[in-house]
């Protein structure tokens, strides 16, 4: 029982870790958002699509890794959202194809739609991405509409034991104001990380100077919507499961309690925030600083991972019902067998080699920065 328990917090750690690695990754997004905002020329444009270019693929094959992760470890989740919140997954999944679609077209020759249509599928991606799945993300503290009755597995005309309480089928969770305040936070976020990204990865004085300066303005709108919902969440009820029977109940202050008792999780988040805001702050008043996307991206990580951590441990309900309490999900009646989760514990041993691999061919990629030049010289620009 206790190896049991201990897989299962496991486990949500290891979710924990690539959803919040996703959201760093966002930065992809969060630049191609302001394709027509800084980039003012075709060739700035050109410059500032090579540079998200080189990385797209890590933030499509996490979100895969993602989603068969979650599906392994806690199948009732991947069954419940994906099942009955499927317009917003589906509009998510789609905006992540217009990408790769874009990213593969709009430099042919000859293309029907032409380069701009192909750099307007990006811009909606890189809106709808972040904004959609920070609003997701949202709902593990905000709680969704949703019914489980485990007894309809026995029915044999609709063996469904998930049901969706809205006919919008996930898009029901924009109705809530903090759900698009997440949102937003991580849509700016996103922006903001992407604009540190091509400081440190584009060579051109002028396209960065812009640069700077939307990441000032990108950072008051990111602080406003994150620390209203911080706060927000800090200060409001949780969703908080009782060890003994399992029952889901009302507590006051849970996410705030959550943080106090477990000191560790909370000194990780505090520097996580003091990261983003070094990179921030210093990429803003030094002109000559460009290493902003590695403090402000590790930060990213350890913020998310502390808050997803807080969601899901220290008896607390991570996928919450407002509708019916009792069919909130936790960690513990939501997770894969015993068997599943032990076998699959082998795979995560080769999670820091997959790290370090991207780390390495990132740095390979990145060896120089990517300049108008550069791109001149070659004359094989991907897209």
């Amino acid at each position: 029982m206790e190896t049991y328990t201990f897989l299962q917090h496991y486990w949500w750690l290891v979710i924990s870790l690539l959803a919040a690695i996703l959201v760093f990754l966002l930065f992809v997004q969060g630049g191609n958002s302001m394709l027509f905002c800084v980039g003012k020329t075709e060739e700035e444009r050109k410059l500032l699509v090579n540079s998200t270019g080189r990385k797209w693929e890590f933030t499509f094959t996490t979100l895969v890794v993602f989603g068969g992760a979650f599906f392994a470890s806690f199948p009732m989740f991947y069954s419940l959202s994906f099942g009955g919140a499927y317009w917003l997954w589906m509009i998510i999944l789609f905006s992540f194809v217009l990408q790769a679609v874009s990213y593969e077209f709009q430099g042919k020759i000859g293309n029907l739609l032409g380069r701009k249509t192909y750099q307007v599928f990006l811009v909606i991606n890189g809106v709808i991405g972040p904004f959609l799945l920070g609003a997701v993300v949202a709902t593990f503290f905000t709680g969704s509409d949703f019914l489980i009755n485990k007894s309809n597995i026995g029915d044999l005309a609709m063996p469904t034991i998930c049901q969706w309480g809205s006919q919008w089928h996930g898009l029901d969770i924009l109705s809530n104001f903090w759900n698009i305040a997440l949102g937003l936070a991580i849509f700016f976020l996103a922006r903001v990380l992407g604009a540190l990204y091509f400081i440190n990865n584009i060579d051109d004085e002028e396209l960065t100077a812009k640069i700077r300066r939307s990441l000032i303005w990108n950072t008051i709108l990111f602080l406003v919507f994150f620390l209203g919902f911080l706060i927000r969440t800090l200060l409001a009820d949780g969703y908080a499961v009782d060890p003994n029977n399992g029952i889901v109940f009302m507590q006051p202050h849970k996410y705030w309690i959550n943080f106090i008792e477990m000191p560790i999780v909370l000194i990780v988040f505090l520097v996580g925030v003091v990261l983003v805001l070094f990179g921030i702050v210093f990429s803003i008043f030094k002109r000559t600083f460009d290493k902003g996307i590695w403090f402000a991206g590790i930060g990213t990580i350890l913020t998310v991972l502390t808050l997803l951590l807080v969601a899901g441990y220290n008896n607390t309900s991570y996928y919450p019902s407002y509708s019916d309490l009792q069919s909130s999900l936790t960690i513990s009646n939501s997770c894969s067998s015993l068997f599943t989760l032990k076998t699959m514990a082998w795979v995560t041993i080769w999670v820091p080699v997959v790290i370090a691999y991207i780390f390495y061919t990132w740095r390979k990629i990145d060896v120089r920065k990517i300049s108008s030049k550069e791109l001149d010289e070659k004359n094989n620009s991907s897209y």
